[in-house]
This record gives structure tokens, C-alpha cells and sequence, in this order.
């Protein structure tokens, strides 16, 4: 059994944390422009050197503060502001001030939908059938505390749940339950993953299976499975179809055996139209021609030419 994890990044968002914002740094260029100039001024000059020194150094200071101490969070996210090592608070969306060297950013939670995909292969179903399932879940983050603080890697922790959970589902189900009860699976997919991603602040919205892949030689043999059984149901349907008629004959026969005259006029009446046909032979039973009291060859000769004209005649008038 092989447990593949795929389109997840198990890290946490770092990228801002290394990052400075752009309007921090405006201010830090404005602020150091603005030094620079009144040094250049205090060269020129060389008056109240001592105060404008010390006029530079504040502005480099505010501007250093400024660069590492506003920080701007976007409108789906939360920033985890640990002070010393302690949780303070949530900060965002929007703007916001933290104390430098004080005050950390260990991770940005995304508030948004996340979609996850995760792939079990070759796991053994109840009837030990290996398989390989694909699924996708979507799932979002309703507490950025709890996800950021109860879990090291709520992105890792909620994939190899999920998977965890699809590999399980698939060892309480048969394969043919599998191919047929998709929804059902989802539905329990999703329970199972949500009972243990709550705890950390996490809600599974849903769970789909995209794809159910079986061996090649089995889907063959399920293949020629499914051929037998629709061969095995239309022998029944024949047969069902065989019975309505032989009980239609039999009430037929009930209404032939006390009339005698028409039974002989159903009979000239099938082989009349026997006859019709032209080139066709129709072989009679000297018992039925002597029942039917056709006279022999001649009868049936007659009947023939009868036919043929009955034929030709009909020809005509379509034709005019």
C-alpha cells in the first residue's frame, strides 16, 4: 500500500514574514532622503553639528521602526502575532503596527476555501481487491488561534488525515460498493475528516472521489460479467415472451376446438397468405389438406394461381 500526498505545500506561509511591505519601505526611503539631505546641509554649513546629528539619527530610527514594524495583511488572511514566545493576538486584514524585535509573525493564515488533493494506491478493499482512488478536498480555516497554535502543520496534518481516512473507508467497503456508492463515501469521508480536523480550527466543506482505478485483468473479467448477465436477462425476457404466447395459443386453441369451420378458415386463410409471396414453397401436410377439404393438388394449385392474381392485381393499382 503506497500513500502519496499531492498538491499540498506543508509549509506555512513565511513569504511576508521575510518580506518587507512596500509602504514601509516608501516611508524608510522618504525618512533616509531626508537624513541624507540634512547631512549634506550640516556639510555645507558645518553649524549645530551636534543637533543635527542627533536629528538624523532619530529619523533613521523612525524609519527602521517603520520598515520592520508595519506590517498589512491582506483581506483573507490572519496574522499570528507571538510576543516573546506568547501569543497576543490576531492581527488583519488591513494594516498594522507590531513591536520589532519583541514581537514575531510566525505564520498567515489564509481564511480562504483551500482545495486539497490526496491519492491512495493500490489499498486493499474488504474483498481484497486493490485499487487506487483519487479524491479532492475542500476544506477552510474557521479559527487561524486553533489552526496556528493546536497544530504544527495544519496544511500537513489535514492531508495525511484525509488520506488516513480514505484508506480506512476503503478497507470497510466492497469494490462494488465503491464503484456504485460514490456519495455515500464522500459523505462519510467528510464526517471522518471533519471529527478530527476540529480541533484545530478547521471544517471540511466536502469531499469528492474523482477517479476509482481497479486492475486491468479484473475490469475485464467484470466486463464479461456484465455481457453474461445481460445475455442470462434477455434469455429470460425470450423466454417470459415464449410463455405469453404459448398461453395465447392455448386461449386460441379454446376457441378453434368447438368450431371446427373456423379453424378450416384460419388455416386457408395462413396458407393463402403463404402463397402470396412470391417464389415461396409451402409445404402442407396431406392430413391438413384433407382436413382443410382443398381437393388435393388441384385445391392448392388454384389457391396458388388464386394468390398470383390477387398479387398481380394489387400491383396494378398501386401502380395506376
Amino acid at each position: 500500500m503506497i500513500i502519496k500526498p499531492t498538491g499540498m505545500d506543508f509549509s506555512f506561509d513565511m513569504k511576508k514574514e521575510s518580506q518587507v511591505n512596500g509602504v514601509a519601505v516608501f516611508v524608510f526611503m522618504i525618512l533616509m532622503l531626508i537624513s541624507m539631505g540634512i547631512m549634506t546641509w550640516m556639510i555645507i554649513e558645518s553649524t549645530r553639528v551636534l543637533w543635527i546629528i542627533v536629528e538624523v539619527l532619530a529619523l533613521n530610527l523612525i524609519g527602521l521602526y517603520v520598515l520592520l514594524a508595519f506590517k498589512v495583511a491582506e483581506q483573507w488572511e490572519k496574522a499570528i502575532v507571538l510576543r516573546l514566545g506568547r501569543f497576543v493576538g490576531l492581527k488583519g486584514p488591513g494594516p498594522f503596527w507590531i513591536i520589532p524585535i519583541f514581537d514575531t509573525i510566525p505564520a498567515w493564515i489564509d481564511h480562504r476555501v483551500m482545495v486539497t488533493t490526496f491519492t491512495a494506491e493500490r489499498t486493499l478493499t474488504k474483498d481484497t481487491v486493490p485499487v487506487d482512488v483519487d479524491a479532492v478536498l475542500f476544506w477552510v480555516v474557521w479559527d487561524a488561534e486553533k489552526a496556528a497554535l493546536e497544530v504544527e502543520n495544519y496544511r500537513a496534518a489535514i492531508s495525511w488525515a484525509a488520506q488516513t481516512a480514505l484508506r480506512e473507508i476503503i478497507g470497510q467497503m466492497e469494490l462494488a460498493d465503491i464503484l456504485v456508492g460514490r456519495a455515500r463515501m464522500d459523505a462519510e469521508l467528510q464526517r471522518i475528516i471533519d471529527e478530527r480536523t476540529t480541533p484545530w480550527g478547521i471544517t471540511v466543506q466536502s469531499v469528492e472521489i474523482r477517479d476509482v482505478v481497479i486492475p486491468a485483468g479484473l475490469e475485464d473479467a467484470m466486463s464479461r460479467q456484465a455481457q453474461a448477465e445481460r445475455e442470462r436477462q434477455a434469455r429470460v425476457i425470450l423466454g417470459e415472451s415464449e410463455e405469453q404466447i404459448a398461453d395465447s395459443f392455448a386461449k386460441a386453441s379454446e376457441a378453434y376446438r368447438d368450431n371446427p369451420t373456423a379453424l378450416h378458415l384460419r388455416a386457408m386463410n395462413m396458407l393463402f397468405e403463404g402463397l402470396k409471396e412470391r417464389g415461396a414453397m409451402v409445404i402442407v401436410p396431406s392430413s391438413a389438406v384433407d382436413t382443410m377439404n382443398l381437393g388435393g393438388l388441384a385445391g392448392i394449385t388454384a389457391m396458388a394461381d388464386m394468390a398470383q392474381r390477387y398479387d398481380d392485381s394489387d400491383k396494378t393499382d398501386k401502380g395506376k
